[in-house]
């Protein structure tokens, strides 16, 4: 994959790992301890989907823009409404012309007392990510590779919090990257929460992954969980677009699993492309 953010924002990648991040985020909400969200990759914080990335890339018509405009149940209506709230926030008019990323979506559901790390180090989205975040006390933005900072800013002093991995997948080995730099970190930090936002082309490459960390969560003391959820919207043809992704979620809130078996068989219409979308929600065996 040739992964540049700015084409794919508010793609239905996008829409599906932003609600399951805002999902886990509204749970640590409930406790009054102070929690942190550590994102590995964060990309330049707001898109304009007006830019010519955008219009180049188009996806964000099939992803949030249908979103917007489904009709939902109202357990789904409730469960997605603090990341909708979120992109309608940044889009005060009712247009559809910008869409916030991951740093944005866990900036506005945090506390004062919580904290954030963005971690990015193409030049260009970290000097935009840092205009975003400009003067909040809140939020971090850190010139480091990802894959260094994993296990670097693990465990957090607030031992409360989530660290979401969502690297480019722009070299060959970005699998084994991911799940070495995970082992790395979860040593250190075996209760964290941790989303693992991976491209679904090769079932051999997710299914290895997925395995490897599913044992090394199993073997924890006491041992973690993992969620696994693919969605997609497509067959996936070799050589095209991206129209399957997954999300590999290790110590999800036990809330979890049950309102993504809410939210998702209504994501089925508005996101497909040629039919209904599909997707897989399961707990890996180790």
């Amino acid at each position: 994959m040739n992964y540049r953010h700015a084409f794919h924002a508010g793609s239905f990648a996008d829409v599906i790992k932003h609600i399951v991040l805002a999902r886990i985020i509204t749970y640590l909400q409930d406790k009054p301890g102070a929690f942190r969200v550590i994102d590995t990759h964060a990309g330049a914080g707001l898109y304009d989907l007006e830019s010519d990335e955008a219009h180049r890339g188009g996806e964000w018509l099939t992803g949030i823009a249908r979103l917007m405009q489904a009709r939902f149940s109202n357990d789904t209506i409730a469960l997605t409404k603090p990341y909708l709230d979120i992109v309608r926030a940044y889009n005060p008019k009712g247009e559809l012309k910008a869409y916030p990323g991951s740093p944005l979506i866990a900036r506005a559901l945090m506390r004062p007392q919580d904290r954030l790390v963005a971690c990015e180090i193409e030049p260009k989205a970290r000097k935009a990510l840092i205009g975003v975040l400009r003067h909040d006390e809140q939020a971090r933005v850190v010139d480091l590779d990802g894959w260094m900072a994993l296990p670097a800013f693990v465990p957090p002093k607030e031992r409360r919090g989530l660290v979401l991995i969502d690297p480019p997948f722009e070299a060959k080995d970005e699998f084994d990257k991911l799940g070495e730099a995970f082992s790395a970190a979860f040593v250190k930090w075996p209760t964290g929460i941790y989303v693992i936002w991976y491209p679904a082309k090769s079932r051999r490459a997710t299914d290895a992954l997925v395995q490897s960390v599913a044992r090394l969560a199993a073997a924890a003391k006491p041992p973690g969980k993992c969620l696994r959820l693919e969605f997609s919207v497509a067959p996936q043809a070799d050589g095209a677009a991206l129209t399957s992704i997954g999300l590999l979620i290790v110590n999800p809130p036990y809330t979890l699993h049950g309102e993504l078996k809410t939210i998702l068989p209504e994501l089925e219409m508005p996101l497909g492309q040629g039919g209904a979308a599909r997707f897989r929600l399961e707990v890996p065996r180790p």
